[in-house]
């Protein structure tokens, strides 16, 4: 296996370790976020704005939602599997709802998935997430690390990325110390304290089925 920024992961797994790949009703827990910031504080301040959103949808569409989201998450697993094509054709499809979609960390899988995803940039994000969520319940189980990385590796080789961009991403330890700081920061400001958790025009909701959030949304568009 590449050894890959192993003081990032261990301020991420100090935190979170325990809540890879599991639930919490219909969502998972976050880690104590002090607990993340205190492994962080040895490192020097991290610019954030170098962190690019991953949007889709309508630019001026009315409605914003933003997701908070863990790739071993398994109850984000089934909002990408069920709720969310439904809220792709029916409403971000139709210029009605933006989507920003932000990483949650929990463990060093999530943030080596998170990489992979964004390794193809704003055009083959959600693409690529699409594919790891798919295919959570395999990559995740893979085996120890090195097994994990590789299913990893092999989505982003589905997804038409060559090895040498993978492996650039991976190996790009600035980019990962961003990103968890990036999550914290974000968390923070949003309250969010589990996984999926949503922010609908400024307001946070919680996971829930499709029809809620239809009914939140048509609300919102109907003023």
């Amino acid at each position: 296996m590449t050894r890959l920024m192993s003081g990032v992961f261990a301020a991420v797994a100090l935190a979170a370790g325990a809540y890879a790949v599991t639930g919490y009703n219909s969502q998972t827990r976050l880690p104590d976020l002090s607990l993340v910031g205190a492994a962080s504080a040895q490192e020097a301040e991290v610019d954030t704005s170098t962190i690019a959103e991953m949007v889709i949808g309508a630019e001026d569409a009315p409605v914003t939602l933003i997701e908070y989201a863990s790739y071993t998450c398994v109850h984000c697993a089934n909002f990408h599997k069920g709720v969310y094509p439904q809220l792709k054709e029916n409403y971000i499809d139709t210029g009605k709802v933006k989507l920003i979609y932000r990483e949650v960390y929990f463990d060093r899988y999530g943030l080596w998935a998170s990489m992979i995803a964004r390794c193809g940039g704003p055009e083959k994000f959600f693409g690529i997430s699409d594919l790891i969520y798919k295919g959570q319940s395999d990559w995740t189980r893979a085996g120890g690390a090195s097994e994990v990385i590789d299913a990893l590796r092999k989505i982003g080789g589905i997804a038409g990325l060559d090895k040498d961009t993978v492996e650039a991403c991976l190996q790009d330890g600035t980019k990962a110390q961003t990103l968890v700081s990036w999550y914290q920061e974000n968390a923070t400001a949003d309250g969010v304290e589990s996984t999926p958790s949503f922010v609908l025009n400024g307001t946070k909701v919680a996971n829930q089925s499709y029809e809620q959030f239809k009914a939140l949304i048509d609300a919102e568009l109907d003023g």
